[in-house]
């Protein structure tokens, strides 16, 4: 056999390549049974000889490429130096920095939440909210929540009685952090947040078939110029000449169904691209904007609802019955200040978590389904989700997308909930105004404080805030 022959056959796909640790350790377990392999076997795990920066003498850096289930590829090293007994573990993303950035919160109320798996990339910034305490970006982490806030525990109490000597003040404070920490290890501060906020879109946190509106949340965002800038993006190319706007009235509003197109920098790969607007009539509702991007360079699609209007006094929750195909069909606006439940489904939507979407009740459901079926499943190809995935989870998972697909097949009858503090959210009739549709039910509520808080509506003034303030230093000249 040549040595070109021998490259051909031991050259591996990217899908080969991150296998998870079941897969690979059966592929070891294969060559390593089959001696015609020689000194090709393979091996799972990567051991390159690497410098000590301690002591100077050389160490074994080990690395594996696996997959992690619900979200993607990674590259897990760990270094140790048996001569000084040095060890260093750390975690890479092994994909690129993702179209848009992302945010994970989760709301911790019972022991069993510090087992959640927590991916912390290089450039993540971590905070424990009700501490006010910040991990900056640093060294990636592959752990849980417990052992996350163990390891900020350790390393604060490391050098306290170095700081009770030179900062006495420092390390009171220091210590009041540290007893509230140790406090919510213990499980005696429950319920406590915690968020995961990625410029690059590689950490994350796992969620669970449990979680409830409110309990686990996953946002993505739109990088600042800034942040670009640290993770060394930048557009280089001019923008596109060819983009044309229709105009406006002669009074500078918008015309509506006229689309109106013009430049942007893709989030994905920082080239410049079209953004396409259009706003629309919806009726017995009101107007809203379409918005739409797409790249030619990297392929990057991205659709978008905004809803204009005043701010109601009001929340509203719509309630749909959806009991065949027609219902199905029924038209949806769901705003991104929004939040979606369907109990018979087992399926909750945090607001914001899908943004702003204008479809149907069949599009809507499509939609989630297969958001959550690429994160699940598909980490390592179809049907699969890596070897942390236990064959409990993977039961419970395999129940949910059933029931899921029941439904939009128009198989099983269920309520779709809307939640909208802003009353920004619609579900079409199919009687004509004003008789009330049978199938849909309104009703108005009070935001909650924390509602009002998230929103920033406690710091808007809407009143009197084009009047100038009054002059408190002295007589005019």
């Amino acid at each position: 056999m040549s040595a070109d022959d021998k490259k051909v056959e031991t050259t591996q796909n990217p899908t080969e390549f991150f296998e998870s640790i079941g897969n690979k350790v059966e592929g070891f377990s294969a060559t390593t049974n089959d001696a015609t392999q020689g000194d090709e076997e393979y091996r799972p795990v990567e051991e390159i000889e690497s410098l000590c920066m301690n002591c100077g003498e050389n160490g074994v850096t080990r690395l594996l490429l696996t997959a992690i289930p619900y979200f993607r590829e990674v590259v897990i090293m760990s270094f140790s130096c048996e001569h000084c007994n040095v060890q260093n573990n750390e975690i890479q993303a092994a994909g690129t920095v993702q179209p848009k950035g992302t945010h994970y919160e989760l709301r911790l109320t019972s022991l069993e939440d510090f087992s959640r798996q927590v991916v912390k990339s290089d450039t993540a910034t971590v905070k424990f909210i009700e501490m006010d305490l910040e991990i900056p970006p640093g060294r990636g982490q592959l752990t849980n929540v417990e052992g996350l806030l163990t390891t900020v525990m350790d390393d604060l109490e490391m050098n306290q009685e170095a700081r009770k000597q030179q900062s006495p003040e420092v390390a009171e404070k220091i210590a009041e952090i540290i007893t509230k920490g140790r406090s919510m290890l213990a499980g005696d501060a429950f319920p406590f947040r915690f968020y995961v906020d990625d410029p690059a879109g590689n950490s994350f946190i796992a969620p669970d078939l449990k979680d409830g509106v409110g309990k686990w949340e996953k946002r993505e965002f739109v990088r600042t110029p800034e942040q670009n800038a640290l993770l060394g993006l930048g557009d280089t190319t001019e923008a596109p000449a060819d983009y044309t706007n229709p105009g406006l009235t002669a009074d500078g509003e918008i015309i509506p169904n006229e689309v109106y197109s013009f430049p942007a920098s893709c989030p994905g790969c920082m080239h410049s691209c079209t953004t396409h607007m259009k706003m629309v009539d919806i009726p017995h509702f009101k107007q809203v904007v379409l918005m739409s991007t797409v790249c030619d360079h990297c392929g990057y699609r991205s659709n978008d609802v905004k809803t204009g209007g005043e701010i109601p006094e009001l929340g509203e929750k719509i309630t749909l019955t959806v009991q065949d195909a027609t219902d199905l069909a029924r038209d949806i606006l769901k705003s991104e200040t929004c939040g979606l439940e369907c109990p018979e489904l087992q399926l909750q939507v945090n607001p914001g978590t899908l943004g702003g979407r204008f479809t149907t009740v069949e599009g809507l459901l499509t939609q989630v389904r297969n958001d959550l079926h690429s994160q699940i499943f598909e980490v390592n190809g179809p049907g699969q989700g890596g070897d942390s995935l236990s064959s409990s989870e993977k039961t419970q998972w395999d129940a949910f997308f059933a029931g899921l697909d029941a439904a939009i097949k128009g198989e099983k009858e269920f309520t779709v909930i809307l939640t909208d503090p802003f009353a920004s959210s619609f579900v079409q009739p199919l009687v004509d105004p004003p008789a009330p549709d049978p199938k849909i039910k309104r009703e108005n509520y009070q935001r909650t404080e924390e509602e009002e808080e998230e929103l920033g509506l406690k710091d808007m003034k809407v009143e009197g805030y084009d009047e100038e303030p009054e002059n408190t230093g002295g007589q005019d000249e």
